[in-house]
């Protein structure tokens, strides 16, 4: 299992790039988001990687961060994300902008992938609005929502409420939604209270 790549970039294209690690060159797939930040030609990059095996093909996917390959795999237990998909998907919206469209049902927002239909965005949203909690409180690679920011400190507070993760978060992100990202600690705890208790 390769689970990271350092070298100098080869090349790349629409979908991939080529990483050249000690004079062996990777095909990496990745998504536009990583590829706009791998910089220019010959310069030193690092990419996460998942290695992706089937019947007649072996895939290196590669992200600019942890929190991007855990998407992508909380993305691909979905029945009928293939790596394609999560990538169209991780490439329409950064990990934030995705974890707000699950926690708040907006299948709308995820459909605005390349090859996701509404059916399957309805999917998305669905079966991962319970596991999209545990990442923005840091299941695994860090939260999603900047650590300290007066979000992740919002969802903490109705944490030590008693609200399950789930609902913390989709509380969180709705009371952010309405009230811009500007607001402060109490008031945003305020109204996911307000959220979460209707």
């Amino acid at each position: 299992m390769i689970a990271k790549l350092r070298g100098l970039l080869d090349s790349f294209g629409a979908d991939h790039a080529v990483i050249d690690v000690a004079g062996v060159g990777y095909l990496v797939a990745a998504s536009t988001r990583t590829l706009s930040a791998l910089g220019a030609i010959g310069d030193e990059v690092l990419l996460h990687t998942e290695m992706q095996v089937s019947d007649d093909a072996i895939r290196l996917i590669g992200f600019s961060s942890i929190e991007e390959r855990d998407w992508f795999r909380l993305l691909t237990s979905v029945q009928g994300v293939g790596g394609r998909v999560a990538l169209a998907i991780l490439s329409a919206l950064n990990g934030e902008e995705l974890h707000r469209a699950i926690v708040s049902g907006d299948q709308a927002m995820v459909a605005r992938a390349q090859g996701v239909g509404p059916k399957l965005a309805q999917r998305i949203v669905n079966e991962l609005k319970d596991k999209a909690g545990g990442i923005i409180l840091g299941g695994g690679s860090g939260p999603i929502v900047p650590a300290g920011s007066f979000a992740s400190d919002a969802v903490s507070a109705l944490l030590n409420l008693g609200f399950r993760p789930a609902e913390a978060s989709s509380a969180v992100a709705r009371a952010e939604a309405e009230l811009g990202p500007d607001a402060g600690l109490d008031a945003l705890v305020r109204a996911a209270l307000k959220k979460a208790s209707r």
